[in-house]
């Protein structure tokens, strides 16, 4: 019987096609947002597969967004400009109101507003999401935020954006989960408020074009009707977002596998040197072989998450680990695909180096490989908590 998703991978990797490297590079070197590329995946419905049918949506699962994001890697493009609006929907179908969901759904599955940001990591608190500073408080029919955020990509792209804050001073929470609040923040209006200066934001060039940003909130009012769920309870709403996060990262990671290993595997059997193919050298085909291994058993657990998650069944250690197997063997995928280039997996014309640039941020975000180990040592193994 014929996998359901084939046909999405038939589709997806049809329009990547029409986005070959060349577009990429000239991206790249400019630092520009790949506007054409979201264009086309919103037109195709694909940003919009998590939205249920009675909100415009496609109605599909997680299952289903992995296969996408994947196929969109493994043809050589980069679906980061555009992957938040398909994990963030779990805060938002799961914890929304009826009014916003029906307020806001509709117009992001017809592509008319774009949810492309995530508001959670602080200068000071980093990878410490309890220990954010970033305030809201009550004021009549408002919240007034101030603090700040970084490396919240797509900002400047972004009609709508997710934000947590904090509601409750953490000395008064009654727990260290407890008095976190996630709000859905107009970008719009927000910038049009104290003459531009309520929400500033500052773009952070990097070394992959990931459209990063600061955020910086002064006196911001956000209406309280765009409180997400209950006050106080934010920070266990965005786990369902941060497990699709990385669930979806993850499936990125995987097609970046498939794409290095590849090509490693053509240039291998096309390069001459000392009048035979390089891959007939086991120096060349061992590591190839061995990333192709890799890959394909992170793809099996990032299939056992996705399906937890799409069954409502608890999914962080699934979710977790299919982050940490897919970006550590993406990378090395993209490190042995450098290898059997040799001088030529520099030049950009390869786009090599490119997509080697790109895969790397994945072992340090959404999430690092060390804060996942931490995780599966004290929550899954039950080992003494290490920080």
């Amino acid at each position: 019987m014929e996998d359901p998703r084939t046909q999405i991978r038939e589709q997806v990797s049809a329009l990547c096609a029409r986005f070959p490297g060349e577009y990429w590079r000239e991206k790249d070197r400019a630092r520009a947002y790949p506007v054409e590329f979201v264009a086309a995946l919103t037109e195709g419905g694909w940003l919009a597969c998590l939205v249920p049918e009675a909100y415009g949506g496609s109605g599909l699962g997680l299952a289903e967004a992995t296969a996408i994001l994947e196929e969109i890697h493994a043809a050589g493009c980069n679906g980061a400009a555009a992957h938040a609006q398909i994990y963030t929907m779990g805060t938002i179908l799961r914890h929304g109101s009826e009014a916003q969901k029906s307020a806001y759904l509709p117009e992001i599955a017809a592509g008319r507003l774009r949810l492309q940001a995530f508001a959670v990591t602080e200068p000071e608190s980093g990878s410490d999401t309890l220990s954010l500073t970033t305030r809201a408080v009550r004021d009549g029919d408002d919240y007034v935020i101030n603090g700040a955020k970084v490396w919240t990509s797509r900002a400047e792209h972004s009609d709508l954006m997710l934000l947590l804050a904090r509601t409750t001073p953490r000395e008064e929470a009654a727990r260290r989960t407890e008095g976190l609040s996630v709000f859905l923040v107009d970008m719009a209006e927000a910038k049009g408020q104290g003459k531009g200066k309520a929400l500033e934001i500052r773009p952070i060039r990097t070394m992959i074009n990931h459209a990063t940003c600061a955020l910086y909130f002064d006196d911001l009012r956000v209406p309280a009707a765009n409180l997400i769920g209950e006050e106080g309870n934010g920070f266990r709403y965005i786990l369902d977002g941060m497990n699709a996060e990385r669930i979806l990262i993850a499936a990125e990671c995987v097609g970046d596998g498939r794409w290095f290993t590849d090509r490693a595997v053509a240039y291998a059997g096309e390069r001459r040197v000392f009048d035979r193919p390089i891959g007939q050298n086991q120096g060349i085909q061992f590591p190839i072989a061995r990333a192709y291994a890799d890959v394909r058993a992170a793809a099996l657990m990032v299939e056992k998450a996705a399906a937890l998650f799409d069954a409502g069944q608890p999914c962080g250690e699934e979710a977790n680990m299919a982050k940490l197997l897919a970006s550590e063997a993406a990378w090395a995928a993209g490190d042995t695909c450098m290898q059997t280039f040799g001088g030529y997996g520099f030049a950009e014309e390869m786009d090599v180096e490119r997509k080697f640039r790109e895969t790397r941020l994945y072992r340090t975000a959404p999430v690092s490989t060390n804060m996942i180990l931490s995780y599966i040592g004290e929550h899954v193994l039950g080992l003494p908590r290490s920080y």
